[in-house]
């Protein structure tokens, strides 16, 4: 099978290109270090800063960090939960802010500085993804035995707010280029 005539084949276009968009299923605030995750619906982003009420919130004014929020992508759920020996995952118990379905959040990541990538969630958040977001030690006390090893790999992307505004489960999540100055 042949792409069609007007399909990219070169990587630099093809690593822009996504089948659809995806869909903000939860939103989860860490209030403190140790402290249970909530749900949270709707929740506030601020541009340099994260997600208002979260433990990553950077209260001195924007900064530049690059673990501003953490996204999972829910397709991994099961994915973990099958890895931990456990029926189900709660985003709860993995702690990350944003849980995504439909949408690549590692394919997000631009493969070329030349060509950046931004994830828009909503009408007006806009995020830039940073890395991966690796799992900590905590994940063994969480999911019990090999949960550690069970979330390398999928334990999700950071991202830094480029700007901010209102964050809703259901709203799309979709990745373009950045919009110029």
């Amino acid at each position: 099978m042949h792409p069609p005539p007007d399909a990219p084949t070169d990587l630099r276009s093809l690593s822009q290109r996504f089948a659809g968009p995806g869909r903000l299923q939860a939103i989860v605030l860490r209030p403190a270090r140790g402290r249970p995750a909530l749900l949270a619906d709707p929740a506030e982003a601020l541009a340099g800063q994260g997600l208002v009420g979260d433990r990553g919130f950077r209260t001195a004014g924007p900064g530049s960090g690059k673990r501003q929020v953490t996204l999972l992508q829910a397709e991994h759920l099961p994915v973990v939960a099958a890895l931990a020996g456990l029926a189900e995952v709660s985003p709860l118990q993995l702690r990350r802010n944003l849980v995504v379905a439909g949408l690549n959040l590692l394919a997000a990541r631009s493969l070329f500085k030349d060509r950046p990538l931004c994830l828009h969630i909503g009408a007006e958040v806009v995020l830039e993804v940073t890395g991966p977001c690796d799992p900590c030690s905590q994940m063994e006390a969480r999911l019990g035995p090999g949960g550690y090893n069970a979330m390398r790999g999928h334990g999700g992307v950071t991202a830094r707010v480029l700007q901010g505004g209102q964050l809703a489960a259901g709203d799309a999540v979709w990745c373009a280029a950045p919009v110029a100055a």
